[in-house]
């Protein structure tokens, strides 16, 4: 007898019956970059479709996001002043702060997460403190908490350490059980990478190094069982959610994580993926739904229980069209 896997093929109503991978707007979290200043809705050059905001501004765009089934939101912020101190990253007036306040007020039910790291904040751009040419590990863990804390003090339901600075996870549970935040939730960054697809970012929020590389504290793209070690780390500190970046270049040690441990897992579609696309799509190479939605089922297929990506507002209204 031939067998025949086409006969499942044959409807569009078969198929989709059948399929085993599906992409909700509930499974997507939307990078938010919020920016001093007021009534500012303003294009990130390198990432078409993405903007700065001014707090003033952000409350319309996540109730837009809400109203196409996104639920939650990741913020970045770009300070006004930078110093060797990181001192807006933790400022109860720093911009992440104000942005979580505006949203909480104004989008009660929105889910808001925020990444904590410190290279927005400092004049060296690196993610931790510096002295001479070398970026201290252990000094930088007290303000990598002191951080998170002003952000769940502002009201953030998950924090996001974003920095790769050994032993972050457990300074930052500390600080906040200490200070009586114990249902805020850590997304660790566990599996972040020193890729070259972070380039369009790191010019939307002025973070480039001014010297050297993150080399000696993100991980190197060649390490497999590495991406282990780091995730069975912060899950021992504290780690409530981990997560995989970037996404589509790693979809490998997304399955190696899931397969390997229970918590639940984020991969961040990076701008320089995003980016990539839009460029492809802008020269009539790539058709834009078809390609979005092939990236993100791979990501989900993979292993991603949730996925950040600059996408997530495109795809929730292709979603939405479709009746999804």
């Amino acid at each position: 007898m031939t067998k025949r896997p086409r006969r499942l093929r044959d409807h569009e109503a078969l198929r989709a019956m059948v399929q085993e991978t599906r992409v909700d707007a509930a499974d997507l979290i939307q990078p938010l970059f919020a920016v001093h200043g007021t009534n500012i809705k303003r294009e990130i050059p390198k990432l078409p479709g993405q903007y700065h905001f001014s707090v003033d501004r952000l409350a319309e765009e996540v109730k837009e996001l809400q109203s196409l089934g996104i639920r939650a939101v990741l913020i970045f912020g770009l300070p006004e002043i930078k110093d060797a101190a990181a001192s807006q990253a933790f400022s109860d007036e720093g911009i992440v702060q104000q942005a979580v306040r505006a949203i909480r007020s104004q989008v009660p039910d929105m889910l808001v997460m925020t990444d904590v790291c410190l290279c927005q904040y400092t004049d060296h751009g690196h993610c931790g403190m510096v002295v001479g040419d070398q970026i201290l590990n252990d000094e930088s863990l007290s303000v990598l908490a002191k951080t998170a804390l002003s952000h769940a003090k502002a009201g953030a339901h998950v924090v996001a350490p974003s920095d790769m600075m050994d032993g972050r996870v457990a300074a930052i549970r500390e600080t906040l059980d200490a200070h009586g935040f114990h249902q805020v939730s850590i997304m660790s960054y566990s599996v972040k990478y020193a890729s070259a697809f972070y380039g369009p970012f790191r010019q939307a929020v002025a973070s480039a190094p001014q010297f050297g590389d993150r080399k000696t504290y993100q991980m190197d793209p060649a390490n497999r069982l590495e991406a282990l070690r780091e995730s069975a780390l912060d899950i021992e500190e504290g780690a409530d959610m981990l997560m995989v970046k970037p996404a589509l270049a790693y979809l490998d040690i997304i399955r190696e994580v899931k397969n390997k441990f229970s918590l639940p897992l984020g991969a961040y579609h990076v701008s320089g993926e995003y980016a990539m696309v839009k460029a492809a799509v802008a020269a009539d190479l790539l058709d834009h739904d078809k390609i979005m939605v092939e990236i993100l089922t791979s990501i989900k297929r993979a292993g991603a229980d949730v996925i950040l990506t600059y996408f997530a507002k495109d795809m929730a209204r292709l979603l939405q069209l479709k009746g999804q």
